[in-house]
């Protein structure tokens, strides 16, 4: 028995042995980005979800406690009925199975998007946990996410080599970028809330998950998330239209061209950044399927970077020296898929 269906068993019998539930039988509900497991079971008519949090790379007990944190602001987050930490198991609410990506069209897309920004000034306003306040955002973390675009991305999965010039071109739009970040209201944080980590539950309301990471820090960066997000894009003139809605709505004591600042340079760091995630699943965690977001993720870079003077040149180097290589790369890997 290999170590995934050993955990399975493992789960199958803690719910049996350690919880009030009974479960014949564990359906496999979905992995992601992470090494997190989600499994469905029934027990006397109700839905539940069994999720595998391998203690030794998920912090069980964190999303424990921000669920707790953020159920008591009214933000709707699944239900925890039980837990061993230790073991990393948890049994949650079945918060069913439509996904906001799967769910927003062109016809509704003005609705949706309008109620899943609704939900950031709550998310906003946790920013700690138990009384202890969230990790902050900064400048540390920032160098440590752009090391994952130059080492994961450009270096081990392209195999680039930078000279001299180009490096500082990177810095100087890195360091660029981060006083932006840096210097916006610092506010809770999802920092994964995108199209993937909403649901459509109840009565057309949002659910929210994956709130795990959630940290202090910009204004803007869940509204990018979400806006700019990694797996689903829309025109340019919707994302504007909707930010500039969520600002007047909420944010109108920041000047619209300083808070439009902000999002285009939080969007910029968080672009930069899950580029080289998506490599890092690939090669590190064996996920290729994460290589097909690269372009639409480093395209968002081009396009934003180039409407300011000051990070031109970065957009020219990720336009023509870094796009480029990964569509050979997606290109060359399609043809030896199709040959085998």
């Amino acid at each position: 028995m290999d170590n995934k269906n050993k955990r399975q068993q493992e789960l199958q019998d803690w719910i049996n042995q350690q919880t009030d539930f009974s479960c014949r039988e564990l359906a496999m509900v979905s992995g992601d980005a992470s090494f997190r497991r989600y499994f469905r079971f029934e027990d006397q008519g109700k839905s539940v979800i069994a999720v595998d949090a391998p203690p030794e790379t998920e912090d069980s007990q964190r999303f424990i406690d921000m669920a707790r944190s953020y159920k008591q602001l009214g933000i709707l987050v699944p239900e925890i009925y039980c837990a061993d930490e230790t073991q990393g198991f948890y049994c949650q609410q079945d918060f069913g199975d439509q996904l906001f990506s799967d769910v927003v069209n062109n016809n509704n897309s003005q609705d949706l998007y309008a109620q899943a920004l609704d939900c950031l000034p709550a998310i906003q306003g946790c920013t700690d946990i138990k009384g202890e306040s969230l990790p902050q955002f900064d400048s540390s973390l920032i160098d440590v996410e752009y090391s994952l675009f130059t080492n994961w991305l450009v270096s081990d999965y392209l195999g680039l080599v930078l000279n001299a010039a180009q490096i500082m071109t990177l810095q100087g739009a890195f360091e660029h970028i981060k006083q932006v970040f840096l210097e916006q209201p610092q506010v809770g944080v999802h920092r994964d809330f995108h199209s993937r980590n909403l649901m459509i539950v109840n009565n057309q309301q949002i659910g929210i998950i994956d709130f795990q990471d959630a940290v202090v820090g910009p204004l803007t960066y869940d509204a990018v998330s979400l806006l700019r997000d990694c797996y689903k894009r829309w025109p340019a003139s919707d994302v504007e239209n909707w930010l500039a809605d969520w600002h007047t709505k909420h944010y109108a004591q920041y000047p619209w061209s300083e808070f439009k600042y902000w999002f285009d340079m939080t969007g910029l760091q968080r672009h930069i950044k899950a580029s080289g995630i998506f490599a890092r699943l690939c090669i590190r965690d064996h996920k290729p399927a994460y290589l097909q977001d690269i372009p639409r993720t480093l395209e968002y870079v081009i396009e934003v970077a180039h409407g300011y003077p000051a990070l031109r040149d970065f957009a020219d180097l990720v336009k023509e020296m870094v796009l480029p290589a990964v569509l050979v790369s997606l290109s060359q890997s399609s043809n030896i898929d199709g040959a085998l």
